[in-house]
């Protein structure tokens, strides 16, 4: 009996063959096809409503994520000691969940950049147009100037005390440290978006579904661990310049330089990695 039905399993096998095709072997040239590149200018842009409601809602992403992020560095310095306050893990997962929570809202919207270096990036991979990626910039720094000016609205004594959150690199470290500390950390979080919002990997992969904000924000989360003791973590120079501008002391323009130069150059190692490496897009242009 045992060997008839051994039998029996084997036939069933061989009859019902899996039809389904699963990894990379579902891949077909119907699932995905390579978008065209966007324009480097898009003068229609200028009179459509999408475009301007993207950048409002860059704006008020980045503004929230200043203001919370801010003031949870607020609480960390003002407590009297680190198991009195929720230290620097806090810290980074007040930075990681604010993106998380902000990509998800925002995605469908502007894309959920709310970072001038994830704009450069998708940028130079021609994910979107100059025109845009210069309105992105400009609303996301006016974001983050006002977030920061709420924050010192209504604490302003600890604000000065605690140097506002301004990034700068900290004693012991040169600066090369904090400029190498911020092209890598700018690295992991670009080349994070770049997969998570990858279209191709969603056809490809459709039978794992992913929630695109919750590795972005995690890569934002390991990124504040690993850096905060070095420069305080950038990786955004648009959380920089607000915290900058509205402490406005000498020491937090000395190294702020690197909190845009070191990101910029990590968006574009990941922009170059992720579309000539992975992808192979130059490469498949040609053939």
């Amino acid at each position: 009996m045992a060997e008839n039905r051994e039998e029996d399993v084997k036939l069933g096998a061989n009859k019902f063959t899996e039809k389904q095709p699963l990894g990379t072997a579902a891949q077909t040239d119907k699932d995905y096809k390579e978008p065209p590149p966007a324009p480097l200018f898009e003068p229609g842009e200028l009179k459509s409503w999408s475009f301007y409601r993207a950048g409002i809602a860059e704006f008020i992403a980045t503004f929230l994520f200043l203001y919370i992020t801010i003031l949870t560095v607020m609480g960390v310095g003002r407590a009297k000691n680190k198991c009195a306050s929720v230290g620097i893990q806090g810290i980074a997962w007040a930075f990681g969940g604010m993106i998380f929570a902000l990509v998800y809202c925002t995605a469908g919207i502007s894309g959920g950049h709310i970072n001038p270096a994830v704009t450069f990036g998708l940028f130079l991979a021609r994910k979107l147009s100059l025109t845009r990626a210069i309105f992105y910039v400009v609303m996301q720094c006016l974001g983050a100037i006002c977030g920061a000016g709420v924050v010192k609205g209504f604490m302003q004594g600890p604000y000065e005390r605690l140097q506002g959150g301004a990034n700068v690199v900290q004693h012991g470290y040169t600066k090369g440290d904090g400029l190498g500390a911020e092209i890598v950390g700018t690295f992991v979080l670009v080349y994070t978006v770049f997969s998570a919002t990858d279209a191709k990997r969603n056809a490809r992969d459709s039978h794992v579904p992913l929630l695109a904000p919750l590795p972005i924000g995690f890569a934002v989360f390991l990124v504040h661990l690993a850096t905060i003791p070095i420069t305080g973590t950038g990786i955004n120079p648009a959380r920089s310049l607000g915290a900058a501008i509205i402490y406005n002391k000498d020491h937090a323009w000395d190294d702020h330089w690197i909190f845009w130069v070191g990101p910029f150059i990590g968006a574009a190692l990941a922009a170059i990695y992720h579309q000539i490496v992975i992808r192979a897009i130059p490469f498949k242009s040609r053939a």
